[in-house]
């Protein structure tokens, strides 16, 4: 009978896990839901935006049905694979709790002998034999007697097979009792989802030993509240000298992406200083012309164009290198990445086919892919395939840097700001608009030689915007 009863819950509620939505990423972050228990979903409804290593993503649903759980909590990690949300999609056929609950309240012998086998585990939830292990949890702890564990059972719809060993808490928080010298199997959790908090940890550092029993029974309690107002910390005070940040999503992956880069790459840097003055003429011109109405017209566009031309002219230097095979490959198209600065960090989406493009459907391009990226919505697949990138630090009033490669490419341009200061023109010394270009290399496949090629071919395109013609 109990089989029957297991079969008859499989077909009624379907899960949905947590997919890799690009390029083999193995965690996204759940920023927040758009549905609760007991809300009607339907096929392709969007029920959650997650936060990957790469950008934000709307995770739609793939059928119908009416929300009986959601396995974790905003602001929780999740690694690809894991069930996030279950759906009854039978709703009104019989009880809306699971059928399978009561076997699982019935085995309760495991659970007095789970602390026996604790074991510590790394930052974050550890490594659960299945999905189901690794839901969230409402007001578990490690002392909870035997009684209280069924009750727990009965809540989360698995009773006794939740292992007791691997308490929920997040990074700043695991620190935070490391650093107390407090064993988080011994804290009672308040959070929402059965996840242990920094005031938790702190409650479990004073000495109460005549009270430690009360908030066993009032831990469920205080997980039924907790949805109403759920606020996972982003940001971990310390005292009022110091702010810890978790490092996490884009900032994690930018943070991956430098060091990789940095110490994989053999960076070389080279600069240029030139006079734009004719390529501020010829955008003002631009701005002008019935051609390029409806699309933004900056120097940014001409300077893409220019590099465009540049690599055209010296096509060795749109390559990668494959370590895998020792081999250099060269490419045949220009994927134009955009170094942009967004609220959740820097990322660097790109141009697909860039030098193809004519420049009124370049600067289309780059206007959908700047505003694409303030609002937040770059898909990782915008972000994947580039092979060459420009940094524009001028419009912070920076002269110049020393970019780090996006790993996988071979040169990115920095663009300096561009001002008004004396220059020697025509024999005079006369107030010409000047900027600094830097452009870093990849210098196991690009010599000395070459990038000096590239670098000296845009910083004449920008003083010479004709060349934008008589070259290409």
């Amino acid at each position: 009978m109990t089989t029957m009863t297991d079969t008859s819950n499989a077909a009624r509620f379907r899960e949905f896990k947590m997919p890799d939505v690009g390029e083999g990423l193995t965690e996204a972050e759940i920023l927040k839901w758009y549905v609760q228990p007991g809300d009607t979903v339907t096929d392709g409804q969007v029920v959650c935006e997650v936060e990957t290593a790469k950008a934000a993503v709307e995770l739609p649903i793939p059928f119908d049905g009416v929300v009986h759980e959601l396995r974790f909590p905003e602001g929780t990690t999740v690694d690809v694979g894991q069930v996030i949300i279950a759906v009854d999609v039978a709703p009104g056929s019989g009880d809306a709790a699971p059928a399978a609950e009561p076997a699982p309240a019935a085995q309760p012998e495991p659970e007095p002998e789970a602390p026996k086998g604790r074991q510590p585990v790394l930052v974050g939830y550890g490594v659960a034999e299945s999905s189901t292990k690794r839901r969230a949890r409402k007001g578990t702890a490690a002392s909870v007697p035997a009684a209280a564990a069924a009750i727990q059972g009965e809540m989360n719809g698995h009773g006794a097979v939740v292992p007791e060993s691997r308490p929920l808490a997040k990074p700043p928080v695991r620190k935070l009792a490391k650093d107390l010298g407090i064993d988080l199997a011994t804290v009672v959790p308040t959070g929402e989802g059965g996840i242990i908090t920094r005031e938790d940890v702190h409650a479990a550092a004073k000495p109460v030993p005549a009270q430690a029993p009360a908030p066993i029974a009032a831990a469920p309690v205080a997980a039924e509240a907790a949805p109403e107002a759920p606020a996972p910390a982003v940001v971990t005070t310390v005292g009022a000298r110091e702010t810890r940040i978790p490092v996490k999503g884009v900032r994690k992956a930018i943070a991956q992406a430098m060091v990789g880069s940095a110490f994989t790459a053999p960076h070389v840097t080279e600069f240029v200083t030139v006079d734009v003055t004719r390529t501020m003429k010829l955008v003002a011109e631009l701005k002008e012309d019935k051609d390029m109405a409806g699309v933004r017209v900056n120097p940014l566009l001409i300077i893409a164009k220019a590099l465009l031309v540049a690599i055209k002219r010296n096509p060795e230097v749109n390559a990668a290198w494959d370590e895998a095979n020792q081999e250099i490959v060269q490419k045949h198209y220009v994927n134009l990445g955009i170094a942009a600065a967004t609220p959740r960090g820097l990322i660097v989406p790109n141009i697909k086919d860039a030098h193809e493009q004519t420049l009124p459907r370049l600067a289309a391009s780059l206007g959908e892919l700047v505003s694409t990226a303030r609002e937040g919505k770059t898909s990782p697949a915008a972000m994947a395939g580039g092979t060459v990138t420009i940094t524009n630090v001028g419009v912070f009033g920076v002269d110049t840097g020393t970019p780090i490669l996006n790993p996988g490419e071979s040169a990115i341009l920095a663009v300096g700001a561009i001002k008004l200061q004396p220059w020697v023109h025509k024999g005079k010394v006369k107030p010409r608009q000047v900027t600094t270009l830097a452009l870093s290399f990849d210098h196991r496949l690009v010599d000395g030689e070459l990038g000096s090629k590239v670098l000296a071919d845009v910083a004449a395109i920008l003083e010479q915007p004709k060349r934008l013609i008589t070259w290409a």
